[in-house]
């Protein structure tokens, strides 16, 4: 298993999933590697949030949501100077390797898939961290 990253200080994560209990799972796993975390119900919330909010260091963005999929939000994201250091990782239940490569070409660092396992998760969110500290 990797070795944690020591927290240094506040980092801010925004989480972008229409299910609240989604969200309530990835909020808890990210408070506990010390993330404040935002949280919006689709790309359209998470954009008019994100006008608000200091630039986070980390994404997770769902792949299926209403009013605006997580594949058009990574990619308006990616095309923003804002937003180019911002680790982003798509969690969904997509399987199929095209959509993988899909949300990788759209500009995701990673790719989590639905459901979740508590380590999973939590080598992920290493492997997230490590992408911030570079």
């Amino acid at each position: 298993m990797p070795a944690s990253i020591p927290v240094t200080g506040p980092r801010c994560a925004i989480v972008v999933d229409d299910s609240r209990a989604m969200r309530s799972i990835l909020r808890k796993a990210l408070e506990e590697r010390g993330f404040d975390v935002h949280e919006a119900s689709n790309g359209r919330e998470a954009l008019a949030l994100l006008e608000r909010i200091q630039t986070p260091d980390l994404a997770l963005v769902d792949w299926n949501m209403p009013v605006m999929d997580g594949i058009e939000l990574i990619a308006l994201l990616r095309r923003s100077p804002r937003f180019e250091q911002m680790a982003i990782a798509m969690v969904t239940s997509e399987t199929d390797p095209a959509r993988i490569e899909q949300a990788l070409r759209a500009g995701a660092d990673e790719y989590i898939m639905k459901p979740l396992s508590g380590e999973v998760l939590r080598e992920r969110l290493i492997l997230l961290e490590e992408e911030i500290s570079r």
